[in-house]
């Protein structure tokens, strides 16, 4: 009994500091909140990027040019071409910015596009950052650049008291800003799966993401500025300047490191790339642009953050979800983490019943960076299958026949995208899991451009092959089997193919606790 009494009293007290901290927390981003600022209009003299846009749309009625991006090296390339079109503004919305080549080569375009006179906001999230507050800082010292940071803790730069506020207010802590977005001018917007890090650049030391991006021309560049502008004005955006109590780098002492970066050996099939490429509008065309009217940014609005009803609801999944259910022939769905849960195992059944072929790709557990999640994804394979839902997933090896820039040549996806009926498709930053329906906020590209769609399909066709991933399926016995291809032999496995002890004993556990909405 007296343990009950004491375990009682923890929980009270928890209670209470939790309750004064989120408290507190709210006092301080209320006094903390930057000014707001908006989308700068077309004025003055034409910028490279204006000019882009009007080569590119030359000839067309006013709609959007759409361009898929699938070449890593090509993402790194549009990015900095389009920061280097830029003559008004610059605005970046990213979950990861690492602190390593392609990161400080990217804050090096940033720097740049400033000096220009360009006015640039940069917006991260809190915890998905591993640049320091220091270099944050530096940046933000620029007069023409400005870095808020969303839902940060307020001692970002004391390690221990950031460990208690985060225990303190878990609830919110938790939710994070998922986004991915990059818009130069209102002209010109890279929105999709990337982050700003090594690993979506094929520069990663452990593996290399296989991703998506779409860019986007005319009326969906200025959709993503006006999701950009409300998520930098929300309350859940807060200057680094309010936040960090370190001193700065020396401006002048972090552009001399970028800049010996920049003349590196690494930095090398980067800086080629950029030779070849030229400007944006010669590589998007070598891409193929399709013009449309029917294009659209879909978002969560930023209050999702604060857990409330109402504005925080999933304004997201209100608009995918419609789509799918309406698909007569065929969905495929690309999702580096895939818990459907019972609702979404269910959801995609009732596809099948009424004859729609349903194909996903995911990881394997060899594949993925996250073996936790593909606990929460491993109890729903076999219902699934035994419903006529097709599983893929990736191997860590798919792909390693492209050149290798450095780092690791082992592969993992993440890629969020799924496509309806060869017509529509959706990439963006949307996983099918609890964690993106819940808790993140996530926004994409939703449109019925069918060859844009047929250019999906033909990647995802490619993708799910038996060299590059196992198709899943149940043996005489209703076990799972696994079957690839490898060096032209045929391949068959009982148990999660080339997965580690420790990867398979982690998911086995996970599987096992209560925390499927936190994967």
């Amino acid at each position: 009994m007296p343990y009950l009494a004491v375990a009682l009293v923890v929980i009270i007290v928890f209670v209470l500091a939790s309750l004064a901290a989120t408290y507190a927390y709210g006092r301080f981003a209320e006094a903390a909140r930057g000014k707001p600022s908006h989308a700068l209009p077309r004025s003055g003299p034409d910028t490279e990027a204006d000019r882009i846009a009007d080569r590119l749309r030359a000839g067309r009625e006013a709609g959007s040019g759409l361009a898929l991006i699938a070449s890593n090296l090509d993402a790194f390339a549009v990015r900095v071409l389009s920061a280097r079109a830029a003559g008004r503004s610059l605005d970046a919305m990213y979950y990861i910015w690492g602190d390593d080549l392609t990161g400080r080569l990217m804050l090096g375009e940033l720097l740049g596009a400033a000096d220009r006179g360009v006015r640039v906001r940069l917006l991260v999230d809190d915890i998905g950052v591993s640049l320091s507050d220091r270099t944050f800082l530096a940046v933000d010292r620029h007069p023409n650049i400005e870095v808020r940071m969303f839902n940060p803790t307020h001692a970002r730069d004391k390690p221990f008291r950031r460990g208690v506020e985060m225990a303190l207010r878990m609830l919110s802590v938790n939710r994070r800003m998922h986004n991915k977005a990059f818009v130069v001018d209102g002209q010109i917007a890279i929105v999709g799966g990337r982050n700003i890090s090594d690993a979506y650049f094929d520069a990663g030391e452990n593996s290399n993401f296989r991703d998506m991006d779409i860019v986007g021309v005319g009326e969906l560049a200025g959709q993503t500025e006006r999701v950009f502008d409300e998520y930098w004005n929300s309350g859940v955006a807060l200057p680094v300047r309010a936040l960090a109590g370190r001193r700065p780098v020396r401006l002048g002492r972090l552009r001399g490191r970028i800049e010996r970066l920049a003349r590196s050996p690494q930095a090398a099939p980067y800086i080629r790339r950029l030779r070849e490429r030229i400007s944006v509008d010669r590589l998007v065309a070598d891409e193929h642009v399709f013009w449309t009217q029917d294009a659209r940014i879909v978002a969560d609005p930023p209050q999702k953050a604060s857990g409330g009803g109402g504005k925080g609801h999933n304004r997201l999944l209100e608009e995918l979800v419609p789509l799918l259910a309406a698909s007569q022939r065929q969905v495929n769905v690309t999702s580096p983490y895939f818990i459907p849960g019972d609702r979404g195992a269910d959801f995609f059944a009732a596809l099948v019943r009424k004859g729609v072929r349903v194909r996903v790709l995911t990881n394997s557990l060899a594949a993925t960076d996250v073996a936790a999640v593909h606990g929460g994804y491993a109890p729903y394979r076999e219902s699934l299958l035994i419903h006529g839902v097709e599983l893929y997933e990736l191997k860590p090896t798919a792909g390693r026949e492209r050149l290798r820039l450095r780092g690791s040549s082992r592969a993992s996806l993440h890629t969020k995208a799924f496509t309806s009926d060869g017509e529509a498709g959706f990439v963006g930053s949307l996983n099918f899991d609890p964690r993106s329906v819940s808790l993140n906020t996530e926004m994409g590209v939703l449109f019925a451009v069918p060859g844009l769609v047929q250019a999906m399909d033909a990647i995802f066709e490619a993708e799910i092959q038996p060299e590059m991933s196992y198709a899943l399926s149940l043996d005489a016995d209703g076990a799972l089997e696994w079957r690839g291809r490898s060096d032209g032999l045929e391949e068959r496995f009982e148990d999660e193919p080339e997965a580690s002890f420790g990867r398979k004993a982690l998911a086995t556990l996970v599987g096992l606790l209560p925390l499927e909405s936190q994967l």
